[in-house]
């Protein structure tokens, strides 16, 4: 039976490379954010690429749900899947994902915004997801009895190896070190917004150096992230720690 990881993520949180990370793994299948089509299709959203993400993309809401909890397309043990918080804005929620382990990939959301601004024209707070975060991890954990899977971005980049070990035990699956390192490249599993954002990512072979540089941002970024900032917060009190 194969085993399916519902990683939520913002944008700009590490997500392409957590993915190139559990798509190195021999055993694991991934899949690039299935649900971005239905979301552009929906809101109209003025994202680079947008016409192109629709027209390449499944963008039926139960449609995708239906893939996701059917059989993986390779048959692998793992399945990973990289999840956009804030796409989730039609009829389909985290609840509809049944047989998922569902954890949260989360970064401060100063440093969100800094790199999320330099790709877009604006940035607003739902742009960000982590309100959606916070409210599937409410529902999970209720759904548990327990807290599910958090990690920050910056503790994976601190210390890699001791992260995603805690990370695979926290999943139930086995730590494998091939995790680390990954060759360079855009991946046929990659979206076809890939090249306009995954540039850094092609170019790496594993996880960078922490960014522990202070963030400057104007007057309106700045709000945006400080609307974020609660939510944040209150998903980091429950971050795995190395």
């Amino acid at each position: 039976m194969t085993v399916r990881v519902a990683m939520w993520s913002g944008p700009r949180n590490l997500s392409t490379a957590m993915m190139r990370s559990f798509g190195s793994r021999a055993d694991t299948y991934v899949t690039d954010e299935p649900f971005y089509g239905a979301y552009l299709k929906a809101t109209g959203d003025p994202q680079p690429m947008a016409d192109e993400v629709i027209a390449s993309m499944d963008c039926d809401w139960r449609d995708v749900a239906r893939t996701m909890t059917g059989p993986c397309p390779t048959a692998a043990p793992i399945w990973y899947q990289k999840h956009m918080a804030h796409h989730m804005v039609g009829p389909v929620a985290h609840d509809d994902l049944p047989g998922l382990r569902h954890a949260f990939l989360i970064r401060d959301p100063e440093r969100v915004v800094a790199s999320y601004a330099s790709k877009r024209v604006a940035v607003r707070p739902e742009h960000l997801g982590v309100e959606r975060q916070v409210e599937y991890f409410e529902r999970e954990a209720d759904r548990l009895g327990h807290a599910p899977p958090v990690v920050d971005s910056a503790d994976i980049l601190r210390d890699p190896p001791a992260m995603l070990e805690r990370l695979c035990r926290a999943l139930g699956i086995a730590w494998d070190p091939a995790m680390l390192k990954w060759e360079p490249g855009i991946r046929e599993t990659d979206g076809i917004w890939a090249s306009h954002w995954y540039d850094a990512v092609a170019a790496s072979t594993g996880f960078g150096a922490p960014d522990e540089h202070p963030t400057r941002l104007d007057g309106e970024a700045q709000r945006v992230a400080d609307a974020c900032r609660p939510y944040y917060e209150q998903l980091a009190e429950h971050r795995i720690r190395a």
